[in-house]
């Protein structure tokens, strides 16, 4: 939502090239491929470069009835403060990645979901799976984590990036005179 996070894309001619006017236009194809790949970048460079972000974190849903289903969902679990809040603390808290999406989409059947963090699935079709906690607590010390889920009821996905949510995050914006939990007062 910052305007300090916004990407511009303009096109005035002064280069001279061929216009493409429609996908049938000669160098369509390539034009889209290469946008695509520029914005894509962009976007996970905007996520990476959160303030006082220490992780990047891609969140991939798949199974979807639709690929706005998907990405709803994935924006969801991305914007839930519990969740990036965990992912700060290096703790693979599967119930809050469940709570971000049951408020998002109530209507999940969750028989048919399966969440899988850091490489670490702990929730399989209406069941949770037992993970090794100190290996689980290893894997979320990566400085890049990816958090699949999968709804089991479609063909359709999405992928959003984000980053976790840290004090830093908190004393950049919250002001100069904010308490510091890193500091011992005494």
């Amino acid at each position: 939502m910052s305007t300090n996070d916004t990407v511009a894309i303009l096109a005035n001619g002064v280069a001279g090239n061929q216009e493409i006017v429609s996908e049938q236009s000669a160098g369509y194809e390539e034009f889209r491929a290469a946008l695509g790949y520029v914005t894509q970048e962009l976007a996970k460079m905007i996520a990476r470069d959160g303030e006082g972000a220490t992780k990047f974190v891609e969140i991939r849903v798949s199974g979807a009835t639709s690929w706005e289903q998907a990405r709803h969902i994935a924006r969801a679990i991305a914007n839930y403060n519990l969740v990036k809040a965990s992912l700060f603390g290096e703790d693979l808290n599967w119930g809050r990645i469940a709570a971000a999406m049951g408020a998002a989409a109530p209507e999940l059947d969750p028989n048919k979901v399966t969440i899988t963090c850091a490489g670490i699935t702990t929730w399989d079709c209406g069941e949770p799976v037992s993970f090794d906690e100190a290996q689980a607590k290893s894997a979320m010390q990566a400085d890049e984590i990816l958090i699949e889920v999968e709804l089991g009821i479609g063909d359709a996905q999405a992928t959003v990036w984000t980053c976790d949510l840290t004090y830093d995050y908190i004393k950049e914006n919250a002001g100069p005179d904010v308490y510091d939990p890193t500091v011992d007062s005494g």
